[in-house]
């Protein structure tokens, strides 16, 4: 697995003190970008939580999904949380080292009382005492919450004193993408009120998944709204929203006690098959979102819901063009984007997925829109490895795509890719999705994005269009997808 190590540096541990009898929660910052560049240490926010022990146990929630593998446990990981400061609000994000759940912590307006919010993203600090000091965090006394350095620390600062180096693979880039771009199609699909979301949550199965195991030898767990709760079960049924691996919301028994709500939200439908989801539990002033992938054992980082996006050089332009027009805004309007830059709503949607590959925004399900930052990692170079777009490309640049004349009936063009000893048919269906004869298609049917052989095609496709030249020569023969069965290996997604 390809990895890279990074360094984050700190000017000293973030911290919860006491000060006159006002409790302090100094979190520490890393480098990252502003509206004024690059900083080494940027300040945030200086001001008073209005909910100071929900704010607490939320970061702590999003600290535990850092630290998490709910796959494969043994293998231990932890990057510290991203904080984005969106000029009215703080949002944490973390994603767990298995690439299947991430974790967000919105502290909203009404749940800052202080100083002007800054903007930009950074890493926070949180070492294993603040995180035991903010377990013992009772009561609500007044907490006073401080992002980035004080004025005194800024101005004696002679370098950084603490300094973590951890591993960063390209596959947890991927996924930080991937679950950005599919919760951008979910919709509200529950809603329970505190005692009924306390009573859901703490009935739960907390069986723990083994490596290797899949979902833990169980099929995925459905929940379906009943009345004022949701009732679990093992069929998707229309209007199932789906579980899987419930252990996996642990983190989400921190914040219960304060909860004033769940919302669940889920693809509008499905055709049986294990789905992601987003479980939102609503507090004073803030919220707590846990994004699980369809699969304990599956990451987001092999879903493919990036690819299409990825896979153009319109969509590249085009986010060139409304990546100047961000400015670090907590919601984007997509309409005020449009007559911005002159393009079509669809075109900024397209263009938001393609920096959303960048980690450049994030998707909020609650406020059903995108948002600004810059993830502080080398983000771009999750595009650049994403092996099923890599593996496109090369065949493109072999001559291994061959584009048949489009038949008399829109829709129903076919292309032939050479791959290997193979050769694979392509095939537009209704609604410009392409199937294929090989196995990754057979397996999943497009659930998990486009193939490489249909990818490849929608590029030399595009390419043709932009040229209006030939495209390549035609391969010798073709295989069913019975045939395919034993080239798996060469079709299908090395994550």
């Amino acid at each position: 697995m390809s990895r890279s190590i990074q360094a984050l540096a700190y000017a000293r541990p973030s911290a919860l003190t006491t000060e006159g009898g006002t409790g302090l929660l100094g979190l520490e910052t890393s480098g990252g970008l502003t509206p004024v560049g690059r900083e080494a240490h940027p300040q945030f926010f200086a001001g008073f939580l209005s909910s100071p022990q929900a704010a607490a146990r939320g970061l702590l929630a999003v600290a535990d999904v850092a630290a998490a593998r709910y796959y494969q446990r043994t293998l231990r990981a932890s990057l510290d949380p991203v904080v984005t400061a969106g000029g009215d609000r703080l949002r944490f994000e973390s994603f767990s080292g298995c690439c299947g759940v991430y974790a967000r912590l919105d502290v909203l307006p009404e749940g800052l009382d202080g100083a002007d919010t800054g903007h930009g993203t950074t890493n926070v600090d949180v070492n294993n005492p603040l995180r035991e000091a903010l377990s013992r965090l009772s009561g609500d006394e007044p907490l006073h919450l401080r992002v980035g350095p004080d004025e005194l620390a800024v101005t004696t600062l002679d370098g950084p004193v603490v300094e973590k180096k951890v591993p960063l693979p390209d596959r947890w880039l991927r996924g930080f993408a991937e679950s950005q771009v599919i919760t951008a199609a979910f919709d509200l699909r529950a809603e329970l009120s505190a005692a009924e979301a306390v009573r859901f949550l703490r009935s739960l199965p907390r069986t723990t998944t083994t490596a290797g195991s899949g979902s833990g030898g169980r099929a995925p767990l459905w929940v379906v709204p009943a009345g004022r709760t949701l009732r679990p079960t093992t069929r998707p049924v229309p209007g199932a929203v789906c579980l899987p691996g419930p252990e996996r919301l642990a983190a989400l028994q921190r914040v219960l006690r304060h909860a004033t709500a769940l919302r669940v939200y889920g693809p509008a439908g499905h055709d049986g098959a294990a789905t992601a989801a987003a479980w939102e539990v609503a507090m004073p002033g803030m919220r707590l979102t846990l994004t699980l992938s369809p699969e304990p054992s599956r990451g987001f980082s092999g879903e493919g819901a990036v690819l299409e996006a990825l896979a153009g050089d319109e969509a590249a332009a085009d986010a060139d063009l409304v990546s100047v027009l961000l400015s670090w805004e907590p919601r984007i309007d997509i309409a005020d984007l449009a007559a911005q830059s002159g393009l079509s709503p669809q075109r900024v949607r397209a263009a938001l997925t393609r920096l959303g590959t960048a980690g450049r925004v994030g998707y909020d399900a609650a406020d059903a829109a995108y948002f600004h930052r810059e993830l502080p990692y080398d983000a771009h170079r999750a595009e650049a490895r994403n092996p099923r777009l890599t593996a496109a490309r090369t065949l493109l640049a072999d001559g291994a795509v061959h584009l048949h004349a489009p038949a008399a009936t829109a829709g129903s063009g076919t292309a032939t890719v050479r791959s290997g000893e193979r050769h694979y048919q392509v095939r537009e269906a209704a609604g410009g999705v392409l199937s294929c004869t090989c196995q990754w298609w057979a397996d999943y049917r497009g659930r998990r994005g486009p193939c490489k052989h249909a990818l490849a095609v929608r590029m030399a496709r595009r390419d043709r269009t932009t040229t209006a030249g030939p495209t390549t020569t035609a391969p010798s023969h073709t295989t069913t997808a019975a045939d395919s069965t034993a080239a798996a290996a060469a079709s299908g997604d090395t994550r």
